[in-house]
């Protein structure tokens, strides 16, 4: 298909946060589907966004919807999804929290005959009807460019010594976002990386950078798989006196990805670099998109097609194929003092949702 007739049918028309839809909105009246929304953990404001997406877009599409919260544990997803079968679900959208456990609930509604999407990261088995991510490889590169850059700064070339805080390494979120740091970070042998696991935790973030600190205190930088690991990591330094502002003598350097309210804030304050931006709303509104305007019409989801639209921080996106069936990989935006206070970043439109409770 060429990419006019893409547009054409998929119909970019984003031109504000407010305006996301990539489709224009259609009546289902045979039928009134009735959507499972499963999401890992609400404590999260990333997740609730990609939820709120979701539910305007099923809002959008005269859909029923019923949302589950897993709290962060993989099982209680798996039975919250056998529950949403149990309730006559058409169709499941969700955010793992465990790649290769919620794999087995993917077989199980295939054998259903349920579709199901995914959005943020995706499963290691099953077919979904595509997964609606940000191209966390190319966020682990980005994070990896402007650490060197900043070492860069420091020494004159590209050296030191840095520690990488891993996500769970069980999803594929965490080992794009930390393939594509390392893979980068190969090509500079001055610079020794130092990866250690964290399971996306604050708290456990923040114990293995005050171990390494004691270990190496000469560390120059620090970069998280997420900003949520790093929600620890600044108060450590800051309770153990390291944490000098960028710009300052001894500044530990800080890079991160999600720019979440608070890394916004935080970088707004000089007490972190860089955090790279997912367009987490987007999620939802995709996921509900691509079931409704392809699924349901029994239409082929366009792999191999790059997906372009003016004024978004996502587009290019590509769609490709994976073990898994289509993938969209929306792009990602570095943020650092420059552009920190652009109303296209999710965690910006969220404040203004907040607001406006």
């Amino acid at each position: 298909m060429r990419k006019k007739s893409l547009m054409l049918g998929v119909s970019l028309l984003v031109v504000s946060w407010m305006m996301l839809g990539l489709f224009t909105t259609v009546s289902y009246s045979q039928k009134k589907m009735l959507v499972g929304i499963a999401s890992p953990s609400l404590a999260d404001e990333a997740q609730t966004v990609i939820q709120q997406g979701a539910i305007d877009a099923c809002k959008k599409y005269g859909f029923d919807y019923v949302t589950t919260d897993a709290e962060r544990d993989a099982l209680t997803q798996m039975n919250q999804i056998d529950l949403l079968v149990e309730r006559g679900v058409d169709a499941v959208i969700t955010v793992p929290v465990d790649a290769a456990a919620l794999s087995e609930s993917v077989k199980k509604l295939n054998k259903l005959g349920i579709p199901i999407v995914c959005q943020d990261r995706s499963t290691t088995s099953g077919k979904l009807v595509i997964t609606v991510q940000a191209d966390n490889y190319l966020a682990g590169e980005q994070a990896a460019k402007f650490m060197v850059r900043l070492l860069e700064l420091k020494y004159g070339e590209p050296k030191g010594l840095v520690l990488e805080l891993q996500g769970a390494l069980g999803t594929n979120v965490a080992q794009l976002r930390g393939g594509g740091f390392n893979d980068t970070m190969k090509k500079y042998p001055k610079i020794k990386v130092i990866s250690k696991p964290t399971e996306w935790l604050p708290e456990t973030g923040a114990k293995v950078t005050e171990d390494v600190l004691t270990a190496y205190p000469e560390l120059d930088g620090i970069y998280t798989h997420s900003d949520f690991t790093l929600a620890g990591v600044i108060p450590a330094l800051e309770r153990i006196g390291r944490l000098a502002l960028v710009g300052e003598e001894n500044h530990i350097y800080t890079v991160s990805i999600d720019a979440t309210s608070q890394a916004l804030d935080w970088i707004r304050q000089r007490k972190q670099d860089v955090s790279i931006s997912q367009p987490f709303i987007a999620y939802g509104t995709l996921a509900v998109e691509f079931f409704a305007e392809y699924y349901l019409k029994g239409k082929e989801i366009p792999v191999g097609q790059t997906v372009t639209q003016s004024g978004v921080l996502w587009s290019p996106a590509r769609i490709i194929d994976s073990p898994t069936g289509p993938m969209i990989n929306l792009r990602t935006t570095p943020v650092d003092i420059h552009n920190v206070d652009d109303p296209r970043l999710w965690a910006n439109y969220y404040g203004y949702l907040q607001k406006g409770k």
